[in-house]
């Protein structure tokens, strides 16, 4: 009886002892944004890094590791401990495109991750410089069939905005040809100093230059409408039946992160969401949110997307990277 009794003491020893039991957390942590400070996915990671020091009681420190589609930052949280103390808020691209995209990625989405939260998606939308003579997707396609050459931009090789105008391309025989850029900025600059005709990009990119003038707006490329740009319909609207293209954003951690950890990290999350400037900051963004904010329902999204993506980058035939 005494030799069972020390067991036990012991097993309750280890269970205090383990880093998921311990309190949580007890050090700032990090929030790894795999994209260029200043854009605007650093720019919505940084306001819920604020709601999350409100919620975690410890500060929240954004680290940006920019570069190869996303990969570095992604690789970075993938090869980190899994103490919850790294978080990769991620997008379409290092959760669910670019396992299929690039020829060789040090991490794998579905492996080399938890889910924590899915925060939302943003619509894309189609814009063309005002001198193109169309104002409308059936104008779009007819100028492109009548053998005018066009080209659109986009913010980089395997991005949902690539992936949409290859979709287009493949629904309705045109042959738009992509030019990537580092980032939707340059591309923006470009189409607006009519260096390229057409850009895809997310609606909160385009909505202040749509505004301004400075871009005509073709279509949104989600079945729904965005409130950034209500009066702008969509591909679905204008005849394209089912057409639906956005990037998403989710929050993930090292696989192995314990589940006590990986809840804590959700409930912060999710009451995060609720504070006013985060609230302000996804409406500002256009941001549609996810319907659930289960950790099970991020799950599910990447295990529906990342063979969905296999799938167009195959049809659509884009090389690897």
């Amino acid at each position: 009886m005494t030799r069972k009794i020390i067991v036990a003491l012991a097993v309750v020893a280890g269970i205090a002892a383990s880093p998921a039991l311990a309190q949580y957390p007890d050090r700032p942590v990090k929030l790894i944004v795999p994209f260029a400070a200043g854009g605007p996915t650093d720019a919505l990671a940084r306001n819920l890094a604020e709601g999350l020091r409100i919620h975690l009681s410890k500060q929240v420190v954004i680290e940006n590791k920019a570069g190869a589609g996303a990969n570095i930052g992604a690789e970075f949280v993938a090869n980190s401990p899994a103490d919850g103390y790294t978080l990769l808020f991620g997008t379409s691209g290092p959760l669910a495109i670019n396992v299929s995209l690039f020829g060789k990625i040090n991490y794998d989405p579905a492996k080399s991750f938890d889910p924590v939260i899915m925060i939302g998606k943003i619509p894309n939308v189609l814009a063309v410089n005002p001198e193109v003579p169309v104002k409308s997707l059936t104008e779009l396609i007819a100028y492109a069939k009548s053998g005018k050459k066009l080209s659109y931009g986009s913010s980089g090789v395997g991005a949902s905005t690539h992936l949409a105008g290859e979709l287009l391309n493949s629904r309705v025989g045109i042959d738009l040809l992509h030019v990537p850029y580092r980032g939707a900025a340059p591309a923006m600059n470009d189409v607006i100093g009519g260096q390229i005709p057409l850009i895809i990009t997310d609606a909160f990119v385009a909505s202040s230059q749509i505004k301004a003038g400075t871009i005509r707006p073709i279509g949104v490329t989600t079945m729904e409408r965005t409130a950034l740009l209500p009066d702008v319909p969509t591909f679905d609207e204008q005849g394209l039946k089912g057409f639906d293209s956005s990037v998403f954003f989710g929050v993930v951690v090292p696989k192995g992160t314990p589940p006590e950890i990986v809840a804590t990290l959700n409930r912060a999350f999710v009451a995060a969401l609720k504070e006013p400037a985060v609230k302000s900051a996804i409406d500002t963004q256009g941001m549609i949110l996810a319907p659930s904010t289960k950790t099970e329902y991020l799950a599910e999204f990447m295990a529906a997307e990342i063979p969905r993506s296999r799938e167009l980058i195959e049809k659509l035939g884009i090389p690897k990277q």
